[in-house]
């Protein structure tokens, strides 16, 4: 027989206001959801910035979601910024279309199926549509878009069923936060994929639904007032009141002073 591939080690993580968030980059998140689907081990990933961080700050059940993740990757520079802070220089930004594109992108080689849970059906089917013109034979077994209600028992164990029917390996959930990690925490054992990953907005910028901030932007952690420009009302709340709360609240806990210390924490455990 073959000789089992050994386990891949669980990246380090970083504490940032009680969330521990994973000292890693794309390629290490690839490869992390890769090594699952290949072992069929049941995971979820929590793709997090500022806004789920502060979330969890004042709600223990979403904390304890992100705690039970397998992977909490950075999605958001304050929090790639504090990794370098405390000398992890190798970690990057792994922002939600990133890691969905380069999972899609690499999955082909492997004949790994996609599963499509969240935004609208004509976003679903458009995103669909452009990921596979961007990578020819990506396989895509299945989409859902839930009602903008909670589900019934009977519409979520249809749901259930259509993923296991679909043969998919991993499932790309477009939700808003909290509610696309609530849903991954609850249904990680109860769908046949072995992997789920909440990418939340990535739906409508894959789709063309919505336009993304520049690289630059992106690069400079300005992403936040491209997205307040384009949707002041549904995100003003979001970006005008978290983010000085999580800039004072990372002064205040004294964030900015460890680095030393969990640096060698993390190297410790790496």
């Amino acid at each position: 027989m073959p000789r089992a591939e050994p386990r891949r080690r669980p990246p380090s993580r970083f504490d940032v206001l009680g969330v521990e968030v994973s000292a890693i980059d794309v390629e290490q998140a690839r490869e992390t959801i890769f090594d699952w689907v290949e072992r069929r081990e049941h995971h979820y990933v929590c793709v997090t910035g500022v806004h789920g961080v502060m979330e969890s700050r004042h709600d223990e059940s979403l904390r304890r979601i992100h705690h039970d993740a397998g992977l909490v990757t950075p999605d958001g520079m304050p929090l790639v910024w504090l990794a370098h802070h405390r000398g992890l220089a190798h970690v990057t930004r792994v922002y939600g279309p990133d890691l969905m594109c380069a999972c899609c992108g690499a999955s082909v080689a492997h004949g790994y199926r996609h599963f499509l849970y969240g935004a609208t059906d004509r976003v679903t089917e458009r995103l669909a549509a452009r990921l596979r013109r961007q990578y020819p034979r990506l396989e895509i077994t299945g989409r859902y878009s839930p009602p903008f209600r909670a589900l019934t028992a009977a519409e979520d164990d249809d749901v259930s069923r259509r993923i296991a029917d679909s043969g998919a390996d991993i499932v790309w959930v477009g939700l808003s936060t909290p509610k696309q990690e609530r849903w991954m925490a609850d249904h990680v054992n109860r769908v046949a994929a072995p992997v789920l990953v909440g990418v939340g907005a990535a739906f409508d910028f894959l789709s063309g639904e919505k336009r993304q901030a520049p690289r630059w932007m992106q690069r400079n952690g300005l992403e936040w007032l491209f997205r307040l420009a384009a949707e002041p009302r549904r995100l003003g709340a979001r970006y005008l009141v978290n983010n000085p709360r999580f800039i004072w609240e990372v002064l205040r806990s004294g964030e900015l002073r460890r680095g030393g210390s969990a640096t060698r924490q993390a190297q410790e455990a790496s």
